[in-house]
């Protein structure tokens, strides 16, 4: 059984992340973590710059915290009892709502957030910087899911020859064996050949049955990139969020492109 966390901030109820949750539920028997943190993290009024310079920020009374807070753990309580879910719940509203959320992270095999919801109240153009460092500061992998989604079909595998990606490839076989038999696709964009192609089969035919391995040139890549952006059926993996690579992350178009529409769940891990 595994320790799904989905994390809440302030009133943001993410129907999108439960529906994630459950749909992983009937897949393998797992305990739904509701982690429910401040409608902001109060580092900025203290004079922090944590999120980043000029973050706009629109905060909620201290006094009214705990009113939101509590509608939102009443929804996902109702939620869980209604489609039979195993759940705990963490109220962590500490001033310092993504160091707590980094904790729970700690402690859990995954964390679902909801790509559109997430500190949307602070900057509603994802992904936020709110966003951003939660995906580089995680302890464990995160499925970033829309709201509004198609149930996946199938797996696409983002490979560009290092570490990260890898590691990402990995981390889903381990966590959700139960989805590597949907049909898989790996991609490989960066206009060569596939690095280390024999050993990375050796690889995936272990964990992904079936796989096509895809090397794609410069205009491939743009049809993949749109066909992502107009299917819903699938779900994406990458590690290109890893510490060090953040900044490289954001470079890469198709990944936010990704993000932005909310078409897709994006399944994210690094070391």
């Amino acid at each position: 059984m595994l320790k799904v966390i989905v994390a809440f901030d302030g009133q943001h109820f993410s129907s999108g992340a439960m529906k994630m949750a459950q749909w992983l539920n009937s897949k393998m028997p797992v305990l739904i973590s509701g982690v429910f943190i401040s409608p902001v993290d109060y580092r900025e009024l203290l004079g922090y710059s944590g999120m980043g310079v000029g973050a706009p920020v629109f905060p909620v009374p201290f006094e009214r915290d705990d009113e939101v807070i509590n509608q939102t753990m009443q929804k996902f309580t109702s939620y869980c009892q209604d489609h039979a879910l195993e759940f705990v719940a963490h109220r962590d509203t500490d001033l310092f709502a993504m160091d707590e959320l980094v904790k729970e992270t700690r402690y859990a095999d995954l964390l679902i957030i909801s790509s559109e919801l997430f500190y949307e109240n602070i900057d509603k153009t994802q992904p936020n910087d709110y966003l951003r460092k939660i995906l580089h500061d995680a302890e464990c992998p995160v499925l970033l899911v829309p709201e509004h989604f198609e149930v996946p079909a199938s797996v696409l595998l983002s490979y560009d020859g290092k570490a990260s990606s890898v590691y990402a490839i990995k981390q889903f076989a381990y966590l959700f064996p139960q989805c590597c038999n949907m049909g898989t696709m790996l991609f490989h964009s960066n206009g060569t050949e596939i690095p280390q192609a024999d050993r990375l089969k050796e690889l995936v035919d272990r964990h992904y049955d079936p796989i096509d391995m895809q090397q794609l040139n410069e205009e491939d890549a743009e049809v993949l990139h749109n066909w992502m952006l107009d299917n819903r059926h699938c779900i994406l993996v990458s590690g290109a969020f890893g510490r060090g690579e953040l900044s490289n992350l954001f470079r890469k178009s198709y990944i936010t492109d990704i993000i932005k529409a909310h078409r897709i769940p994006i399944f994210v891990a690094h070391r």
